[in-house]
């Protein structure tokens, strides 16, 4: 199926690796000129050049800022005026008990997870009107209608999250640009690993043991039972931020391997 992607200009941030990286690669592929973003040259270059290998280095441009500060933000507006397409991927999550959680927490992850992509939202949103075209992607989380007994604030952003959405969304009546969110489930990531020992009553027994253990216990409802693949989450990314998905606006859409047992 062609998405009709080609020549589109998209911003991907938290980029680097994960959901994030996969939805730069599906966009690339796709024909979109693509920005990444991420704080690590290292790990930007690394990314960079994994991109163009899948879709041809032309279609690939890397930014060192870190789009969870103002500053961030600000060195990506001055380099990247207007993008087509926005990819709000960039977040953190930790376990933490909640008596444990600080107003720094609450303060960091508000600030990296919400005010992140709102600030984006802010300088790329009126442009889009003013085309009549444009597309913003909140990638949310499950967690923002589950919230998880020990990632109350995570949960917090991400419902958050979910709310910017659907009032941009209200904003864009009449118009051929649309925001929505995105609800991946627990996915595989390149921090999953400690993240999962972290919650396991064994740290030391095998991967695969470790995650049957976190799905039978901390994710009865998931209906797939496994890890999601980042592949998976940039598909439906991919669509949403197509033309062919016009119809969709204002929406919360669900990649969570039927998590969520109840209609919202």
């Amino acid at each position: 199926m062609d998405l009709q992607l080609k020549g589109k200009k998209a911003l991907v941030t938290g980029s680097t690796a994960g959901i994030g990286l996969a939805i730069a690669k599906a966009l690339a592929c796709e024909g979109a000129n693509v920005t990444i973003t991420g704080r690590s040259r290292s790990k930007l270059d690394q990314a960079t050049r994994e991109l163009a290998a899948a879709a041809g280095k032309e279609r690939v441009q890397a930014i060192l800022a870190d789009p969870g500060t103002g500053e961030g933000a600000a060195i990506l507006a001055a380099e990247l005026p207007e993008v087509d397409i926005l990819v709000n991927n960039l977040g953190i999550y930790e376990s933490k008990a909640y008596e444990d959680i600080t107003d720094e927490d609450w303060r960091r992850f508000f600030e990296v997870n919400v005010l992140g992509g709102a600030r984006l939202a802010r300088q790329y949103f009126p442009a889009m009107l003013r085309r009549n075209w444009g597309r913003i992607i909140f990638i949310a989380s499950d967690s923002a209608l589950i919230v998880p007994p020990d990632m109350i604030h995570y949960g917090m952003t991400k419902t958050a999250q979910l709310s910017i959405s659907r009032g941009l969304a209200g904003l864009t009546k009449g118009t051929n640009v649309t925001v929505n969110s995105v609800l991946p489930g627990t996915t595989r990531s390149e921090g999953i690993d400690d993240f999962l020992k972290s919650v396991s009553s064994n740290p030391n027994a095998p991967a695969g043991d470790i995650e049957s253990e976190f799905f039978a216990k901390e994710r009865p409802s998931s209906l797939i039972q496994r890890m999601i693949e980042p592949e998976e989450i940039a598909a439906l990314v991919a669509y949403v931020a197509s033309p062919l998905s016009a119809a969709t606006n204002g929406a919360a859409l669900r990649v969570d391997g039927g998590i969520t047992p109840t209609i919202f």
